[in-house]
């Protein structure tokens, strides 16, 4: 498991691009009959993803974590974002299809991932954070959650949002996770900007061809950077960075979060007039 150590807001304006992308940049989630995870030190969040074909793929714990299992102290969240396929959880099997989404609580000791079919495997996207406590595993599936439409064809953002794992949805202890779908079309993503300091943030985006990319915009308003990221990689935002982007064609991202505060909407504006 890669460690990402962050860089702060002093260090980043002096980062050259290959610095950038080795801080920020996860690449290589995506591999067939794997689990990769990275850990950050902020937040002390871990990304990672599991791709069964034809056999499972455990939830393996990692001597990092110093624990006795994965999620001894830990929660999860795990969208699919492969074809059909299912998450088993101490026994209990949880059928997902595309676009579902499991939240697994605290002391959950034995998690596999397993695919459907192995011409269309599932690919399940994972995001953790600490927790204080055991929230109940809950499978929320995609038909299940009301998508939020924000933006215009004008502006070229119409998209989208479908909220997880929040707290007027399945609940947890600080991990908030959802979906947005840009429309055909729009490109754009999180614009007008914003920053929220009490909680870090990553994108990972999907649905995005081979040869597509997103033009992902990171830094302080007043002092900006930019990554280009492909299909299946995730950026790390701290709290103090923006995180916008544009792409070369529609696409997917799950945002996912975690802090010491829940509320969606607790963001500070980073008016499009202010940026540099």
């Amino acid at each position: 498991m890669r460690l990402y150590q962050m860089a702060d807001a002093v260090r980043f304006p002096t980062m050259t691009t290959s610095e950038l992308r080795d801080t920020f940049l996860v690449k290589g989630l995506h591999q067939p009959q794997n689990l990769s995870m990275c850990y950050v030190d902020l937040d002390r969040t871990i990304i990672g993803m599991a791709s069964p074909i034809n056999v499972s793929v455990p939830l393996a714990n990692e001597t990092m974590l110093r624990s006795e299992y994965f999620l001894e102290r830990r929660e999860l969240g795990a969208l699919n974002i492969g074809g059909k396929g299912q998450i088993r959880v101490d026994g209990q099997v949880y059928p997902m299809d595309s676009l579902d989404c499991l939240y697994i609580g605290r002391g959950s000791r034995d998690v596999i991932f397993e695919s459907l079919d192995t011409n269309a495997p599932a690919a399940f996207y994972l995001l953790s954070y600490p927790a204080h406590t055991a929230w109940p595993t809950t499978l929320i599936r995609k038909q299940e959650v009301t998508p939020v439409m924000l933006g215009s064809v004008e502006t070229a953002n119409r998209r989208s949002i479908c909220k997880y794992i929040h707290l007027e949805g399945a609940r947890s202890c600080q991990l908030v996770m959802g979906v947005t779908h840009l429309e055909k079309g729009s490109v754009w993503n999180t614009m007008p900007a914003h920053t929220h300091m009490r909680r870090s943030e990553v994108y990972m985006y999907f649905s995005l061809a081979p040869e597509a990319r997103v033009f992902h915009l990171m830094g302080q308003p007043h002092e900006t950077r930019h990554l280009f990221v492909e299909d299946r990689e995730a950026v790390i935002s701290p709290g103090w960075s923006i995180h916008a982007g544009a792409g070369s064609q529609a696409y997917s991202f799950c945002w996912g979060m975690g802090g010491e505060n829940q509320d969606y909407a607790d963001m500070d504006p980073a008016p499009l007039t202010t940026l540099r």
